[in-house]
Order: C-alpha cells, then structure tokens, then sequence
C-alpha cells in the first residue's frame, strides 16, 4: 500500500468531529473548569518565572553571556508580539476543536499524523523542561529567602557541579517538582481551585512589587539603555520567551473545560494580555531599582530590594515567590500529562498511559512526567533547560500558526467560536517571528533538539504508526466516530 494513501500515509489526518467523540470510559477526563479558572491556569503558566528569575538572568547576562541590560523590556515586547501572532492562532482552535492534546491535537488534525507525532513528541519533553526550569528557579528564590533568616543552604544541595562549586544536586527542585506533581495527581478539580487561589496571590505580589519599587527607581540606571547592542535583545528575547507562552499548556486542559469552544479562545487571549502588561511594568521596576550589572541572574527582585535597603521585603518577596511560581509548574505539568494521555488514546503511544482514575486523573503519566523533570531540576543548569523548551515551544508555534492556514483553507465553512483577524498575515508573521527566535538560540541546543526528535522518528515509525487508530492495519483500527468502551484504569 502506497505512503500515498489517504489511511496508510504518515499524513493521515485526523476529522474534527473524531476529536469531540473519543472519550472512551477508562480515559475520558472530566469537565469541571471554567473561563476564570483557565484565566487563572493560563496566568498562572505565563506569570512566574519571567519575572522572578528570568527578567533579571536576561538583564544581566550571568556568566556565560552578555546582559541586555534595562532593554530587557524590549526582550520581552518583542517575544511577546511573536507570542501574540501564536495566541490568535491557537484562540481560533481551540473553539474549534477542545480537546486535550494542544498543539498536537492541532497538528494532527490539520497538517497530518506525522507532524501531530513530533510536535506532540516535541512538547512531551519542552513541558517537562518548563517544570524542571521553574523549579530551579524557586529553589534560587529559597536559597535566598533561607540566608534572609540566617539559616545557610548547604552547598552540597543548591546545584550540581556545573551550577556551584561543590554542588552534588538541586535538592529544593526536585523536592518542589515532586510535591507538584503530588497536588495533579489530586484531580482537576482540586488542582483548579489550587490554581485560582495561587494565582490570585501572585498577581497581589507583582502589583506590590511594581507600587513600592518604582518609588526607589534611579534613572541613571537606565543609562547605558542598550549597553552591549541591539543582537543582544533578540538572544534575550529567544531566552524570555519560555515567559510567555503558558497559554498553551492551558490549552491543553480545553477537554476538561465547561464549555471549551466558548470559554477556551477568551482565557488565552485574557491570559496572555494580563501577562504582558504585567511583565512591561515590572522589568522597568527592576532595572530602574538597581544596576543591570549587579542584578542576581537567580533572584532578581530579591536582590533589587537588598540593594535599596530592604532586606524585610527581599525575604517577603522570596517567600511568595516560591509559592507564585508554583502555578507555573502545575499549568505545564498538567500540560505534558495531558499531550502524553491524548498521544496515548490516539494509539501513537501505548494505551497503558491514557489510563485515569475515578476522578478523571491520567495518575500514569503525571507521575512519569512529575520524576522526570525532577531529575532535570535535580542535575542540570537552568539555561540549557530554558533554551531547550524555547526551541521546542517555538517550533510548536510555527506549525500551529501554519495549521491555522491551512484548515482555513481545506475546511473553510466549519465553526469556529472565534477567527483570529487579519488571516493570512497575522499567522504568517507567527511563523517568520518563531522561526526567527529559534535562529538566535545556540548551536547546542539545536543539536540537543535534533536528538530528541531523531529519537522520537524512530519510536513513531516502529510503533506510532503501526498502532495509531488511524491505520487501518491497527487491531485497535476504527473509523471516525464514538470510541469503543476500553476500560483501563490506574490502579
């Protein structure tokens, strides 16, 4: 049979209509979210590290890099319109086609199963890769708060070798990435009013950050503006684009939504718009506050209140640091489980992963996902990680944002809750602005990236295709519609 034919091909697509019926008892996921509460995850998945680690990394540079200095707020203008462009696209999906699964499920249906395969393969790793970065970030954030009551972090547990002298591991990380992964395993439900209540915390913690420090802002320090160039803001911009995508992690949860068609398109655009307002303000606090060049690459913020006499505030700010950036980790932790669970039903993985308990919890994969970005956090420096999931996270940009095109085109008269403006242009400056940033990471990453993906060709041609439910000489082969009851829960 032809690699031509419309159910054998590697470009099989999957029908929209199948995306809403395939809920099969055993793997379904409940509805129990709605639009503040996908708000709040999406905020939540945006909001955090950006501004209490890598704002101030950016800026000044640490020691492998040159900083942007205060132009670190056109760092993140500029990822920010790119991130945009993305938003729109996947607003205009997601009231489409509400189901778990984000950028693969997008893929997949547009574009074919082998490009839903590697962006799905893609963010299996990117999302895991955001938790284990947040993760070294708050442990930045309690290693500071600690010495602020005069208790000293042992050596031995802020890092590996590669991050401090004498480091063995990142014990506060992988500590923080399994407690994460303990409150998932509680059930949406839970998880959501977790979410709602964190974020609602972190956002009074930025408010009073930007309200107290612009009171202590010297305008000399924003004087070189630009002191290493204007290549350097695009590098940085590449880097803080980890900061601004949680919608699309949020976008995943679009099946346990009341009303995903309606309430998914509002949450990412209302998300992504708090967000970078936000993150506007608050960088022009923190290189107004303090010197590019002396601002901490770990705790930014923190070490800006030290530096104008604020050592109580400092400590504050780190205590609620920790707990606001939390709900980062949870948005993409939720993210990977739910792009692993889709993945899984669809048969491209074994089926064994889409397992869910009596509350509609994947406990399988959250628990795989949940150790393995502890073990990231645990022995590897955060900007190898960032740059890893921006690569990732970029390129999963550029095929939803070429997704949207083409279903336009191919599919024109299906309903669409929402139609993102502008159309071809607005997803067409999508693709050029992610390709772009991707251009600026370094080779290593790349390098890292084709390894991944080169991996994940090799698990898909000898498994993915063969059991994907799409192919016709599957055992577990059907046409589109409803699902057969497959009852497969975790024990």
């Amino acid at each position: 049979m032809s690699v031509l034919d419309k159910q054998s091909s590697v470009f099989r697509r999957k029908p929209i209509e199948d995306t809403e019926a395939e809920t099969g008892e055993g793997t379904k996921l409940f509805k129990s979210l709605g639009l503040w509460q996908l708000t709040a995850i999406g905020v939540g998945g945006i909001i955090g590290i950006g501004i209490f680690t890598l704002a101030g990394l950016v800026a000044n540079g640490g020691p492998d890099s040159e900083g942007v200095g205060p132009a670190v707020v056109i760092s993140f203008l500029v990822a920010g319109l790119a991130s945009a462009a993305a938003a729109l696209s996947y607003a205009e999906f997601a009231g489409m086609v509400p189901r778990a699964g984000s950028a693969y499920t997008y893929g997949y249906v547009a574009l074919g199963e082998i490009i839903g395969w590697f962006i799905g393969w893609d963010l299996l790793l990117e999302y895991t890769a955001i938790v284990a970065v947040v993760a070294i970030g708050i442990s930045g954030y309690f290693t500071e708060f600690m010495a602020g009551i005069g208790v000293e972090v042992p050596v031995w547990m802020q890092g590996t070798g590669d991050v401090i002298e004498g480091g063995l591991v990142n014990l506060p990380a992988v500590v923080v990435c399994l407690f994460i992964t303990f409150i998932l395993s509680r059930g949406t439900r839970t998880f959501g009013r977790f979410e709602l209540v964190a974020v609602a915390l972190k956002v009074l913690l930025i408010l009073f950050i930007i309200g107290l420090g612009v009171f202590f802002v010297n305008t000399d320090n924003y004087t070189p503006f630009l002191p290493n160039g204007f290549g350097v803001v695009f590098t940085g911009a590449a880097t803080v684009f980890f900061a601004v995508f949680g919608y699309d992690a949020m976008s995943t949860a679009a099946e346990e939504a009341t009303d995903g068609k309606k309430h998914m398109p509002k949450a990412i655009l209302l998300s992504l718009g708090v967000a970078m307002l936000l993150y506007i303000l608050a960088t022009l606090v923190l290189t107004g506050m303090q010197n590019y060049t002396e601002i901490s690459p770990t705790a930014g913020f923190a070490s800006a209140f030290q530096s104008v006499g604020l050592p109580i505030i400092a400590t504050v700010i780190s205590a609620f640091a920790v707990i606001s950036i939390l709900t980062v980790m949870l948005t993409f932790l939720l993210g990977v489980t739910r792009v692993w669970f889709s993945m899984s039903r669809d048969g491209l993985l074994p089926r064994w992963f889409a397992g869910t308990d009596s509350r509609g919890t994947p406990q399988r994969v959250t628990w795989i996902a949940g150790g393995a970005s502890a073990l990231l956090a645990g022995f590897f420096p955060i900007r190898a990680v960032a740059d890893l999931t921006n690569i990732g996270i970029l390129a999963a940009f550029v095929v939803v944002c070429v997704a949207v095109i083409v279903l336009r085109r191919t599919q024109p008269d299906a309903p669409r809750e929402f139609r993102l403006p502008l159309m071809p242009w607005v997803p067409a400056f999508g693709v050029l602005a992610s390709g772009f940033l991707m251009l600026q990471l370094h080779w290593e990453t790349w390098v890292r990236f084709g390894i991944w993906l080169i991996i994940g060709m090799a698990l898909y041609w000898f498994y993915g295709r063969r059991h994907s439910l799409l192919n016709p000489d599957s055992p577990r082969h059907r046409t589109p519609g409803p699902a057969a009851p497959a009852p497969d829960t975790a024990g």
